[in-house]
C-alpha cells in the first residue's frame, strides 16, 4: 500500500466541521466514529441525513415535518417536501460589518463589501426588478463578468423569488441567444466592458444584438459606475417559497447541439453546497473562499453559497495568469484566502511553468486546495505538495453542472493519496459499474454512477414535457441509476480516480479505455505544451490518434514520436499507444476550459459539429479537418 501525500494532524481533524457533525448526528445515532461511518448512514439514512444537515447549518426557513416524499422512480424522489425557505435570506444572512465579497480584477480594481453593504445593493436592485414587474417564478440573466454586482443581482433575484441565470461576456451573440432565448428572460443584466489577458473587452455591440433576439425582455440593465445612483436603499425582501422552488437555471456545454436548460431547486442546491463547504472542505466562519470562475461555469453558482457558511468569497475577473503565473498565489498573500479552488489545467501549466509559490510566497492562511474541471493527473499532487504547499488538504473534486456538485469529493479528516480522490460524496451512493450495471471491485475500470436519489437532482429541464430529455440524459442508460457519464475506478483507499468522459472513451480492439491515462504522460513531457486524443473508425476497429500543441521552442520529430509511444507502452497498456501522432496549432476547448474530444472526432470522421457557439476557439477545429495522416 502506497503512503499518503498528506495526513491531517490530530488537532486539525478535532477542530473540524465533520467532528462536529459527527458529535452532532451521534446525539441521535451511535457507532458515526469514522468519515466512512457516517458516509454510511448518510447513504443508508439519506431522509434523516439531510435532515440532520438542515439542522447542523442553521439553515433559515420551515423544515417541516415529512423528511422524504419518495417516488416511484429516483429522479421522483423529493426530499423535506413541506419546508419553506428563501436561498438568498439564507446566503445575505444579518446585516453586519463582517467582510462579504472581495473583489480584485486584473487591471487593478478592489472593491471590499461588508454583509451591511451588500444587503443594501441587493435592496437597490430589488426595487429595479419590482419597477421591471419581476416576481415569483420569472427569470432574471445576467451576461456578466465574476463581479460583486453579478452576485448581487442573484441575491436580488431569489430573494423576490425569480429564478437566477447567468454566462460569462465572453460568449458571442448566439451563444447567449442560444441559452437565454429558451427561458425567455423579462430582464439582462450586463457590463459594459471588461479586462482580460491585458485588454479590455467592449460588449455594447453585442449587448444590442442579444437584447433585439430576446423579445421577452422588458429591460437591459448595462452596469456602469453609478448605475445605482438614486436608487435608495431598503429592507431586502425574502419570499419564502417551497424547498424545490427553481433558484438557477444552468446550461449544458451544448457541444452536441443546443445547450439543455437545467433548472436546480433551491433547497436541494442548498443542502448539497453546505455539504460540499463545511464537511468535505472544512469551510468555517471568517474563512476566505476563493474559486477562479466565470459566471458561465457551475463554479460561480457553487462559490456563491459559501456565504451562507459565514465565510467571505473571493472574486477575480482576468487572466489567471496575467502578468504572470504567480497571480493567483498573489492574491492570496494580499488578501488571505483559506481556500484556494481551481482547475487541473490550472495546476498542470503552473508545473510546466516551473514556478514555486513555496519558495515566493507566504501562503500561510491557505488551508484547502480544490481541483476540477478535468481530471488531476499524480504529477499535479507532486507539484502542489513540493512546489506551493506540504501541509494543505488537496481535494480533486468531481462532478458536474447536472448536480451543480460533486460525486466524489474530498475529505478534510483523512490522508490525501497520489493520484486520487478521496472519498465518495457524502449523501452519494456511488459506485462503478459495467455495462449490465454490475458493481465492479477496486482496480477495475467502470462507468460512474450515483444509486439513491438526492436533493439536487435536477428539477427538470426547461421546456421538457414528460421529463422525456431528463430521464434520458441520467436514467436511460443504465435503469434505476444516475448515469454520469464519466469513466472511472474505485481505489483501495475508498478513493476514486476519473478516467474520462465516458462518451470520449475509446475502443481500440473492442476494449475501453479512457483517456485521461494518456494525458497524463503525455501532457507532462516538457516538449508538448498540449494533447487531445480521440478514436477513430478504421476499417472494422477504431484506432487512437494523438493530437499535440508544443511547447515553444519545440518540434514534433520522428523521435519524440516514439518516445510518446515508449512511454505509453511501458506505463499504460499497448492498447493505450495511438496509432498515429500528430501536430496541430490549437485545440479546441468549452467556455469553461475543457478539451472538446467530440468536436475533434465528429471533424475527423467528416460529421458536422452541431453548435460551435459553445466553443471558447471554434476556429481551432479547422486545424483536424481533412488531415492527410488520417486518410
Amino acid at each position: 500500500m502506497t503512503d499518503p501525500l498528506w495526513t491531517p494532524s490530530s488537532g486539525r481533524v478535532a477542530a473540524s466541521n465533520l467532528r462536529r457533525f459527527q458529535r452532532f448526528v451521534t446525539e441521535q445515532r451511535e457507532g458515526l466514529g469514522t468519515f466512512a461511518d457516517v458516509h454510511d448512514w448518510s447513504v443508508d439514512h439519506p431522509a434523516e441525513f439531510w435532515a440532520a444537515v438542515w439542522d447542523f447549518c442553521e439553515v433559515v426557513g420551515d423544515r417541516g415535518q415529512r423528511l422524504v416524499d419518495d417516488g416511484a422512480e429516483m429522479w421522483e424522489t423529493r426530499f423535506l417536501p413541506d419546508a419553506t425557505l428563501n436561498v438568498a435570506e439564507n446566503l445575505l444572512g444579518e446585516r453586519s460589518d463582517e467582510p462579504a465579497i472581495t473583489f480584485r480584477s486584473e487591471d487593478g480594481e478592489a472593491i471590499d463589501l461588508t454583509r451591511a453593504e451588500l444587503h443594501d445593493m441587493v435592496a437597490r436592485i430589488q426595487k429595479l426588478l419590482v419597477a421591471a414587474g419581476v416576481g415569483e417564478g420569472d427569470r432574471v440573466a445576467a451576461w456578466m463578468p465574476n463581479r460583486p454586482e453579478t452576485y448581487a443581482i442573484m441575491l436580488a433575484a431569489v430573494g423576490l423569488g425569480a429564478t437566477f441565470t447567468s454566462t460569462s461576456p465572453d460568449f458571442g451573440v448566439d451563444g447567449v441567444v442560444d441559452r437565454f432565448g429558451q427561458i425567455e428572460p423579462k430582464i439582462l443584466f450586463a457590463a459594459a466592458d471588461y479586462p482580460y489577458n491585458g485588454k479590455r473587452h467592449d460588449c455594447t455591440e453585442r449587448l444590442n444584438q442579444i437584447s433585439a433576439a430576446l423579445p421577452s425582455l422588458r429591460l437591459s440593465v448595462v452596469i456602469h459606475d453609478g448605475w445605482l445612483d438614486g436608487v435608495e436603499a431598503g429592507p431586502v425582501t425574502f419570499r419564502r417559497l417551497p424547498f424545490d422552488h427553481p433558484w438557477y437555471i444552468l446550461f449544458s456545454s451544448g457541444t452536441t447541439g443546443k445547450p439543455k436548460c437545467i433548472v436546480h431547486r433551491a433547497g436541494g442546491l442548498l443542502l448539497k453546497h453546505l455539504v460540499e463547504h463545511q464537511l468535505h472542505c472544512d469551510v468555517h466562519p471568517g474563512d476566505r473562499v476563493f474559486y477562479f470562475t466565470t459566471a458561465g461555469w457551475m463554479m460561480w453558482n457553487w462559490l456563491a453559497s459559501a456565504l451562507a457558511s459565514d465565510a467571505t468569497i473571493v472574486l477575480y475577473d482576468g487572466a489567471p495568469t496575467h502578468p504572470d503565473a504567480n497571480r493567483l498565489f498573489d492574491l492570496i498573500d494580499e488578501v488571505g484566502i483559506t481556500l484556494l479552488g481551481t482547475s487541473a489545467k490550472f495546476i498542470e501549466a503552473c508545473g510546466k511553468a516551473g514556478i514555486r509559490p513555496v519558495d515566493s510566497h507566504d501562503l500561510s492562511t491557505l488551508q484547502t486546495i480544490t481541483s476540477t474541471g478535468s481530471v488531476l493527473a499524480p504529477e499535479g499532487f507532486d507539484w502542489v505538495y513540493d512546489a506551493v504547499k506540504p501541509d494543505v488538504h488537496l481535494a480533486s473534486i468531481s462532478g458536474g453542472t447536472d448536480l451543480c456538485g460533486c460525486l466524489v469529493a474530498g475529505d478534510p479528516t483523512g490522508p490525501v493519496y497520489r493520484g486520487e480522490i478521496q472519498t465518495a460524496g457524502l449523501g452519494m451512493a456511488i459506485d462503478v459499474v459495467d455495462d449490465r450495471g454490475s458493481s465492479l471491485p477496486a482496480g477495475e475500470e467502470g462507468e460512474l454512477v450515483c444509486r439513491n436519489s438526492f436533493p439536487s437532482m435536477p428539477l427538470e429541464f426547461w421546456d421538457d414535457p414528460d421529463d422525456v430529455r431528463y430521464r434520458s440524459a441520467y436514467f436511460d442508460r443504465i435503469p434505476g441509476v444516475w448515469h454520469h457519464g464519466d469513466f472511472a475506478m474505485a481505489t483501495e483507499h475508498g478513493g476514486y480516480v476519473i478516467l474520462g468522459r465516458s462518451d470520449a472513451t475509446l475502443n481500440p480492439g473492442g476494449v475501453r479505455i479512457g483517456t485521461a491515462e494518456i494525458y497524463r504522460r503525455v501532457d507532462t513531457m516538457p516538449e508538448v505544451q498540449e494533447s487531445i486524443v480521440v478514436g477513430q473508425q478504421w476499417g472494422s476497429d477504431t484506432r487512437i490518434v494523438l493530437f499535440v500543441t508544443m511547447a515553444e521552442g519545440h518540434e514534433l520529430t520522428d523521435g519524440l514520436r516514439d518516445r510518446i509511444r515508449q512511454r505509453i507502452r511501458a506505463e499504460v497498456t499497448p492498447r493505450h499507444v495511438p496509432a498515429v501522432i500528430a501536430e496541430v496549432d490549437d485545440i479546441p476547448r468549452t467556455r469553461s476550459g475543457k478539451i472538446t474530444e467530440l468536436a475533434v472526432r465528429d471533424v475527423i470522421h467528416n460529421r458536422p459539429v452541431k453548435n460551435t457557439e459553445a466553443l471558447a476557439n471554434p476556429e481551432a477545429l479547422e486545424h483536424f479537418r481533412n488531415r492527410p495522416e488520417l486518410a
